[in-house]
């Protein structure tokens, strides 16, 4: 079952994020977070979770290739042509 809460959102923008959700979430004091707008809904994810899957993503779509290789070939490239 899902953690939920009603929070009130101060003056300044600042919502607090309830412990019990904090503690789940695994976010601790100094975290840092991505917070995104989707639909009208906020979305609250944790950084190391949003690269995760970022990372998850790129390794989906780039099997057999390396990435960094090939900017590193292409900077060159463009050095080339300066």
């Amino acid at each position: 079952m899902p953690l939920e809460a009603r929070v009130s959102i101060a003056k300044n923008g600042r919502l607090v994020i309830p412990m019990a959700i904090r503690k789940a979430a695994g976010l601790a004091e100094g975290g840092h977070v991505v917070v995104r707008l989707r639909e009208g809904l906020i979305e609250i994810e944790p950084l190391h979770l949003a690269l995760k899957r970022a990372r998850e993503t790129v390794r989906r779509y780039a099997k057999d290739r390396d990435l960094a290789e090939e900017l590193i070939q292409e900077r060159r490239q463009e050095a080339k042509h300066e």
